[in-house]
């Protein structure tokens, strides 16, 4: 059987203009998934990301860490064909497990959100603000995720949702194209809202099941799939035990 990784993506930069980064928390995050598998000789066939800067910077922090442990390793038999080619993205990038437009899902839920200023200024008010923040996106969500309102937002729940089913059928084709043999492992970086909305969909549960398993991700935490002939099996959700190498600290939610 294939085995499908689908690792959140380091910790990114909530509450800045600019979510869409690794902070260097989410960059030592990447580096430590990389060093847990090679520590553990845990070959990766083929990596793959979405296209947003945040997965494919989690990938390369993981990859480059992973070579150069096992680089220096004495086992041989982990001296196999490279698993990404960094300078080339067209060969990895796969834009199905681009996360959902956040700031779109915000802005909708009350226009009086449409400026970084206007949310600086409302949560500014709180004793907590990124408790106040926390609080308005996760109102945001559940109207999302409710169905009710589709027709205002750039890519609805339920369109979200047929695209991360797609994703994994994008997976499945690439490792048919690779040619990769039955035992293969492929690592894919994406966002919480594709793991949760996929695991949901291998659980026959709907959008509430996925916002709850969205919430309970963590950055680089890893869910397992197998693919088997035409079906995919949800083998275990959230394995983050590389973040405990140093310490609790290393484990985030954003």
């Amino acid at each position: 059987m294939t085995t499908i990784l689908l690792a959140r993506h380091g910790q990114a930069s909530f509450g800045q203009e600019n979510y869409d980064q690794l902070s260097e928390l989410g960059e030592v995050q990447a580096q430590m998934l990389g060093q847990h598998y090679a520590t553990t000789q845990r070959r990766i066939d083929a990596i793959f990301t979405g296209s947003l800067v945040r997965q494919q910077d989690s990938a390369r922090h993981f990859w480059e860490r992973y070579q150069s442990s096992i680089g220096s390793s004495n086992d041989n038999d982990m001296a196999v064909t490279p698993a990404i080619d960094l300078n080339a993205p067209q060969s990895y990038v796969l834009p199905q497990f681009d996360e959902f437009n956040h700031k779109d899902v915000f802005i909708k839920a009350d226009p009086a959100f449409g400026s970084q200023g206007a949310i600086a200024a409302e949560i500014a008010k709180a004793d907590v603000p990124m408790m106040r923040l926390a609080v308005l996106f996760d109102q945001a969500m559940q109207r999302w995720h409710a169905g009710d309102n589709d027709h205002d937002y750039i890519e609805s729940w339920s369109q979200f949702n047929e695209r991360a089913k797609q994703a994994l059928e994008q997976v499945r084709l690439q490792v048919t194209n690779l040619n990769l043999d039955s035992d293969s492992t492929v690592l894919v970086f994406t966002s919480g809202g594709v793991i949760a909305a996929i695991a949901a969909q291998l659980l026959q549960q709907g959008s509430q099941t996925a916002y709850q398993l969205n919430k309970s991700l963590v950055n680089t935490g890893v869910t397992s799939i197998t693919l088997k002939d035409q079906g995919a099996r949800l083998l275990s959700l959230n394995e983050y035990s590389h973040l405990f190498a140093e310490g609790k600290r290393f484990v985030t939610w954003r």
